[in-house]
C-alpha cells in the first residue's frame, strides 16, 4: 500500500466512524425529540380547546344580549300600543266604543270589497242556535 491508498483508507475510516457517531447521537436524541414533540402537540391542543371555549362563550353572550334587546323592544312596542289604545278609548268615550270604532274601521279597510256582516242572535253573549230546541 502506498501513501495515497493509506490516506484514502484513513479518510474512509473517519467518514465511517463519523457517520456511525452521527447515527448513534441521532438515535439517542429520538426519545428526547418524541417527548418534546408530544409536549408541543399537547400545548397546541390545549390552546385550541381554550380558544374554542372562548368562542362558545362569546357566541352565547351575543345570543343573550340579542334576546334581552329583543325583549326590551317588544315591551316598548306593547307599551306604545297600550298608550295609543288608552288615548283612543278616552277620546271616543270608553273601551267599548273604541272596539266598535276599530271594528268599523277594519271593515272599511278591507281590500277585497266584501263588507258583508253576518249577525248572529245572542243571549248573554252566547249564540242562540236551533240545535238545542226540543220538539214535543
Amino acid at each position: 500500500m502506498d501513501n495515497e491508498e493509506k490516506m484514502i483508507f484513513q479518510i474512509m475510516k473517519y467518514v465511517l466512524f463519523g457517520g456511525l457517531a452521527l447515527l448513534l447521537v441521532s438515535m439517542a436524541g429520538c426519545p428526547v425529540y418524541n417527548v418534546w414533540e408530544q409536549e408541543m402537540r399537547g400545548k397546541a391542543e390545549l390552546s385550541r380547546a381554550e380558544q374554542n371555549r372562548k368562542i362558545r362563550v362569546q357566541e352565547a353572550q351575543a345570543k343573550l344580549d340579542a334576546a334581552k334587546l329583543t325583549a326590551q323592544a317588544e315591551v316598548e312596542e306593547a307599551r306604545g300600543a297600550a298608550e295609543a289604545n288608552k288615548v283612543m278609548a278616552e277620546s271616543l268615550g270608553g273601551a267599548e266604543l273604541y272596539l266598535k270604532w276599530k271594528y268599523i274601521n277594519m271593515l272599511s279597510e278591507r281590500k277585497d270589497g266584501d263588507r258583508t256582516v253576518i249577525y248572529v242572535p245572542t243571549e248573554a253573549q252566547i249564540p242562540v242556535t236551533e240545535a238545542g230546541r226540543v220538539t214535543k
